[in-house]
């Protein structure tokens, strides 16, 4: 399947953008530089495709140009073109792999930098929320619109944080860390958000809170971004914004859309994106609801042959002007990750009848094709470089597994975090250990600072760093915030906070209430939340349930109990 289409847009499209399978030809659709090409780069590594691989890489190297005057969307140019660019970097670096290619001497690292740099203007607004779109060349246009959504503006850490971490250049994470930052400060009282937002003013300009278009990936990096670089703030935010979801959105098994401020529904309806959602509750150990969640999204694969982009939960029907299917590979993504955690045998029978589904209804002359309706099963001339990218990525990984897997992400030298878009990115030192986001016990305690932090780092006991602990951090005075701005620190013997400041605090968030007439001012005080490291809870027994049995690209886990009661260790 993937040589099918991917030879049909080598030979009839590249190095335009995209294929158009049924009359093969191709067509420019994000910026005119082999957006096919690259989003498949790590797909060729994984299928172990030596020869491909390395002339791909080669090319791209020799041959793409960024300083050229297009308008990108931020959010595609991320996850397609940089996320490829980087992953498929990592890979052909680093023997280890592999698929280290002799030749190869950073080009595309080089490349990958050149693009967020001219990506970074976009980031220049009040809110710290980027604009949507940015000139490669000239920058943000002045008649640029100022509306962006959630996803577009909070799926970007993944890509920029390694990019930093790559080139020893902050301003690429602290920038869309910002981003997130200024997104969860927007919040409601309900800890949801909606779907649009004015990145001048902060506005909500479509308050629908949901799991699905405009929001879906903004959950996905909160938790992915903990899980690669270990920062507890995402983790904060995505155990806040996940319980919160599951409160007002689940609807079991499905979800719905709600107003972010009263949680009245607005919106009984299944959308196509949604179906990313099992898979991240997998990664967060949440798998009942996972499951059934999933049985249920699959029940509409299983009607039509493919997911439509909506499904009506009221009148069981496809959604009037959202009967197609855009080759999605949500569901087979959860599909994916289901199977990794359950091993049950059903998701191996789901996968084979979506295979079965692309190939008879979607496999056209030179590649695979849009359905335009998913009653009549009518193909439309088009297809997204996601297919290469994440699609078949997920299906092959799929079975893969079940027939004692062999592959990079399975076998690899690294456990690897998947970007939104499917690209690989590996749980490296470089990336997820060039520094920790933790602090020392008492380190954010005003006083005494610099001993209670050498104390406990020349402690050679635990015992003698609870001493160390104990003597030095009897302040519970707030630091300026010039105190606890910068969240990093290497690492010591012991982790912990002082316990004289809030979770909001200790982590430098900020509150900033809905702006309709009827909301009442919230404190800093208030607005900090109860913070705990278990990613989620048992919903039926209120029992926690530790993410670290199910979450295999996680780093080593913080401890649990210092959140609980900062004096114990």
């Amino acid at each position: 399947m993937f040589y099918h289409a991917f030879n049909g847009y080598m030979k009839h499209a590249f190095p335009l953008d995209e294929l158009r399978p049924l009359s093969c030809e191709g067509e420019d659709s994000l910026g005119g530089y082999a957006l096919t090409l690259i989003d498949s780069l790590d797909t060729l590594a994984l299928l172990g495709d030596r020869e491909q691989f390395a002339a791909s890489v080669e090319w791209i190297g020799k041959n793409l140009r960024f300083d050229i005057n297009k308008t990108v969307s931020i959010f595609e140019t991320t996850i397609r073109v940089l996320g490829g660019l980087l992953s498929a970097h990592l890979i052909a670096s680093d023997h280890t792999t592999g698929m280290k290619v002799a030749s190869y001497e950073n080009q595309l690292l080089d490349l990958a930098e050149d693009l967020a740099r001219r990506l970074l203007p976009a980031f220049d607004t009040p809110t710290g929320i980027p604009f949507g779109s940015v000139n490669l060349l000239y920058g943000v246009d002045e008649h640029e619109s100022k509306i962006t959504s959630t996803a577009g503006g909070g799926t970007l850490t993944l890509e920029f944080g390694v990019l930093s971490r790559l080139t020893d250049d902050p301003i690429f994470e602290q920038v869309t860390k910002n981003a997130v930052r200024g997104l969860w400060a927007r919040r409601s009282k309900l800890n949801l958000v909606g779907a649009h937002i004015n990145v001048f003013t902060g506005e909500w300009t479509q308050k629908d809170a949901g799991i699905g278009t405009s929001i879906d990936s903004f959950y996905e990096y909160l938790l992915k971004a903990y899980l690669l670089f270990g920062d507890e703030e995402y983790l904060f935010i995505f155990q806040e914004a996940y319980g919160a979801a599951m409160h007002y959105l689940f609807n079991d098994p499905w979800y719905v859309e709600v107003n972010m401020d009263s949680a009245a529904l607005v919106w009984p309806l299944f959308n196509s994106l949604q179906a990313f959602w099992p898979g991240l509750q997998v990664l967060a150990g949440d798998i009942d609801p996972a499951i059934r969640t999933h049985t249920a999204f699959f029940s509409v694969w299983k009607r039509y042959g493919f997911t439509p982009e909506g499904f009506n939960l009221a009148t069981l029907s496809v959604q009037q002007g959202q009967k197609s299917y855009p080759l999605r590979p949500e569901l087979i993504e959860s599909t994916y990750w289901l199977y990794k955690a359950t091993r049950n045998p059903r998701y191996l029978d789901a996968g084979r009848d979506m295979v079965a589904s692309l190939q008879y209804g979607a496999r056209c002359p030179c590649g695979y094709c849009h359905i335009s309706d998913v009653e009549f099963h009518k193909q439309e001339d088009h297809m997204e470089s996601f297919f290469l990218a994440e699609t078949v990525k997920y299906l092959w990984l799929l079975f893969d597994l079940a027939a004692g897997p062999d592959n990079l992400v399975e076998n690899g030298p690294y456990k690897y975090v998947f970007s939104t878009e499917g690209h690989l990115l590996p749980a490296t030192p470089q990336i997820s250990l060039v520094r920790e986001h933790c602090s020392y016990l008492g380190a954010f305690c005003k006083s005494r600072v610099e001993s209670e932090s050498d104390a406990i780092n020349n402690a050679t006991s635990v015992e003698e760093a609870k001493h160390s602990f104990s003597e030095g951090t009897t302040s519970t005075e707030t630091p300026p915030s010039s105190d606890f701005d910068e969240l990093t620190s290497t690492t010591g013997l012991i982790r912990g906070f002082c316990p004289g400041l809030t979770h909001g605090q200790k982590f430098g968030m900020i509150y900033i209430g809905s702006t309709s007439t009827d909301d009442e001012s919230v404190t800093e005080t208030e607005a900090a939340q109860r913070h705990s490291t278990v990613v989620v809870t048992d919903h039926n027994s209120g029992h926690s349930t530790s993410d670290e049995k199910n979450v295999d690209n996680s780093q080593e886990h913080r401890e649990e109990d210092v959140m609980n009661d900062p004096h114990s260790i």
